[in-house]
């Protein structure tokens, strides 16, 4: 068989195979109807006269015929929709883009992301650990002005409250007869240095030195000794004796009494703003 021959019969069933395909009618679907006529193999092509257009027949071996396929779109013309409601999403107003979002697969799924991880942030916050600020210098020189500290909230649960830990905590109702109930600062958390636990005596004396139990203790957190004498005390149980570090300037315990460890809100567990002063240093 010559060169010649092998390429007509490779380009013949290329085309039986085109024609007779399932996808026959989206390649020949301009074609005109023509009659029933035996072409012998050939593909029949007329002139779509009896109004009749858009079909085309093949003869197979024998003559007969092997069915009408129906050209699905005759005209030989893609039929573009000329619907003049069907607007861009830069298009819709606000209020129509953010349906249209939530509506989207994209949308489900980003609202899907950002409750999940709302609800995880959430728990973590009301649970585990919550971020402070420091507004004041009653802590001076543990805490300036401006540090960011993360706050630990399971613990306290767990394990005991000891000496010289800060904590953060809900000011006491004597606090707040203080400062005034209807001050802001009323309702604002507080952040001290826990000193004596429940049953510890508590005495400042001797220029200021702190006494625990009779015990002179040894504080290189505090900005200066105290200038004033305070006790002797026993701390009461289920309470603490808080002062603040800058013993001078601190509205603490020495003024409004003890805590109830009930009030407090968590143990300060180290510094995360500013980078220069992220650590632990002076919390026990």
């Amino acid at each position: 068989m010559s060169s010649a021959s092998s390429k007509v019969l490779k380009w013949a069933s290329l085309a039986f195979v085109a024609l007779g395909s399932p996808s026959a009618e989206v390649i020949a679907f301009s074609a005109p109807r023509h009659r029933n006529t035996p072409l012998r193999g050939a593909v029949g092509r007329g002139n779509g006269i009896n109004g009749n257009i858009g079909r085309l027949w093949m003869a197979g071996k024998n003559g007969g015929n092997d069915g009408d396929n129906v050209d699905p779109n005759p005209g030989g013309l893609n039929q573009w929709s000329d619907d003049d409601d069907e607007r861009s999403f830069e298009d819709l107003n606000f209020i129509e883009q953010i349906q249209e979002w939530f509506g989207s697969p994209e949308g489900k799924e980003d609202v899907k992301t950002y409750t999940v991880s709302l609800g995880v942030a959430l728990c973590l916050r009301l649970l585990i650990i919550e971020p402070r600020y420091i507004p004041s210098l009653s802590m001076y020189p543990t805490f300036e002005v401006g540090d960011q500290l993360a706050v630990e909230k399971v613990t306290k649960r767990i394990r005991p409250f000891s000496r010289k830990e800060v904590v953060v905590f809900n000011p006491p109702e004597t606090f707040r007869e203080i400062v005034g109930n209807t001050s802001g600062k009323a309702k604002e958390a507080l952040i001290k240095r826990i000193i004596a636990i429940e049953g510890d005596e508590v005495e400042i004396k001797m220029g200021g030195k702190l006494f625990v139990n009779g015990v002179k203790q040894d504080e290189p957190f505090t900005a200066e000794d105290a200038d004033y004498e305070f006790g002797p005390v026993v701390v009461p149980t289920g309470e603490v004796l808080c002062l603040g570090d800058n013993r001078n300037h601190s509205l603490d315990g020495h003024i409004w009494g003890f805590l109830p460890t009930e009030n407090v809100i968590g143990r300060a567990v180290f510094v995360y703003w500013p980078p220069w002063r992220v650590g632990t240093t002076g919390m026990y």
